[in-house]
């Protein structure tokens, strides 16, 4: 789920970019699949359910100035190859229009997926319209008919569109047509196995449209030689303007650049934790590049203990020349990884709970290789100091304490002892050292004060009880 909210805040950055540069652009025809089969279930809902909330949600982004149509197969009658319908037509930008729609659908039918295809690109034919066609289907082809052929012969035929399929839970044997006449009609295959899975291919569907220039930069995420389904968003250098966004799909992943430079933010997808990378590219009339990314990765095994025990603690890699963060992480106590590029690292480590002069340590020029773990332990040093303040009848006194210790003459933690046995007399975990204690008496016994000399050793107890 955070992938998708991550893909959505994407898509919606560059669908208000689509919105800003073009006045009114191409429209999106949406051809939905009402075959029987959608009555099959996915993690406890039917395929048509899912297919219809995430539509509406995916419809819901769109840019206002969006027209957007609707053509459904299969919702009226069981056997028949013919039962396609054009319910909402291109020259509709009522969004409500296409989610009441879709919630009305019945799946009944066969799966035309040839003639809806034909049918669509007709319609786009005897208009003169040029268009995005999405096409979602949970099954191949029960018609005879062979939608490559289709869309292969109208693109021969100079109509003018672009083909988006959607397929939704189909076994990768079932899928070789369906990827034969997206190539064909100049689009995308996405393969969705889930919700999710559906939701993301929609939302890419959706930016790469008919209007798009074809791709001029692209980019191969890889780790360990293997690919990488990655996110790209390309934006103006020095800006936050995003000039164009694509997804690698563990391929090449392709955005159109105008001459110009740009900063170049690839995010790994899966297979990796490292957070992704940027490039800077510089764009002339009529290159076209291509750059290879690798998120090999080697990774920290950190290990942090108080007094050899594990301990909770903070702690950081930082890139040694930038000085930037690149990973960090809370052990909580126990052993913990941090997976980054390969190169060398400053290693920051703040302990949490304990106080004094050594809560904190950094290790310079820790090198990390790829395919390889790097161990590395940290053991922090405390002990503890007791006070109590109470009278000479043994009547607990509220009073403030603090510890300065002796040597930096650095104050390192306060607190009040309060008139509970809980609290009185009162811990401190502190690094061993010597420290001057101020004691301030407060409330009925205020106006009182004594302050003194304290050494806290390794794994040892101190107690300190004043007498007023």
């Amino acid at each position: 789920m955070k992938r998708l909210a991550f893909i959505l805040c994407v898509f919606c950055f560059l669908s208000k970019l689509v919105a800003q540069e073009q006045k009114a652009p191409s429209p999106i025809l949406f051809i939905y699949d009402a075959s029987g089969s959608m009555w099959g279930q996915l993690e406890g809902k039917t395929k048509k359910d899912i297919a219809s909330e995430v539509l509406a949600t995916t419809v819901s982004s769109l840019p206002e100035n969006q027209n957007i149509g609707l053509m459904a197969y299969g919702h009226r009658e069981k056997g028949d190859c013919n039962d396609i319908e054009l319910l909402v037509n291109l020259n509709n930008s009522s969004k409500t229009s296409i989610t009441n729609s879709v919630s009305k659908i019945n799946a009944l039918g066969k799966t035309p997926l040839a003639r809806s295809a034909a049918q669509a690109i007709n319609s786009l034919k005897e208009s003169g319209t040029k268009a995005t066609i999405i096409l979602i289907t949970d099954g191949i082809e029960s018609c005879d008919g062979n939608i490559c052929d289709v869309v292969a012969k109208a693109k021969a035929d100079g109509i003018d569109f672009k083909l988006h399929i959607v397929g939704f839970g189909l076994k990768e044997a079932e899928t070789e047509q369906l990827k034969c006449a997206a190539d064909a009609g100049g689009g995308n295959y996405y393969n969705a196995a889930d919700a999710s899975g559906l939701g993301e291919g929609l939302i890419e569907a959706t930016t790469l449209t008919v209007d798009k220039p074809e791709g001029n930069f692209s980019i191969y995420a890889s780790k360990n030689g293997e690919p990488v389904d990655a996110w790209i968003v390309a934006k103006k250098t020095g800006t936050n303007e995003a000039i164009d966004g694509s997804r690698t799909y563990r391929d090449s992943g392709w955005v159109y650049l105008p001459p110009g430079k740009y900063d170049i933010a690839i995010k790994p997808l899966e297979g990796t934790d490292i957070p992704g990378t940027s490039i800077t590219v510089e764009m002339k009339e009529g290159d076209i590049k291509h750059e290879n990314i690798s998120f090999d990765g080697g990774t920290l095994a950190v290990t942090t203990t108080n007094n050899d025990e594990g301990w909770d603690t903070m702690v950081k890699m930082l890139d040694i020349n930038s000085g930037k963060v690149v990973a960090q992480t809370r052990t909580y106590g126990e052993p913990k990884t941090m997976e980054v590029p390969a190169g060398y690292y400053k290693i920051t480590f703040q302990a949490l709970a304990m106080k004094g002069v050594d809560t904190y340590f950094e290790i310079d020029n820790i090198e990390i290789t790829s395919n390889s773990t790097t161990p590395i332990t940290h053991n922090f040093e405390t002990g503890i100091a007791m006070i109590g303040v109470q009278t000479s009848n043994g009547e607990l006194i509220d009073a403030t304490v603090n510890f300065t210790e002796i040597n930096s003459k650095t104050w390192v933690v306060g607190s009040r002892t309060y008139t509970s046995t809980n609290n009185n007399p009162r811990e401190f975990l502190l690094n061993p050292g010597t420290y001057s204690v101020e004691v301030v008496t407060l409330g009925a016994h205020k106006g009182n004060s004594e302050t003194f000399i304290i050494e806290v050793k390794q794994g040892e107890t101190v107690t300190k009880i004043l007498s007023f």
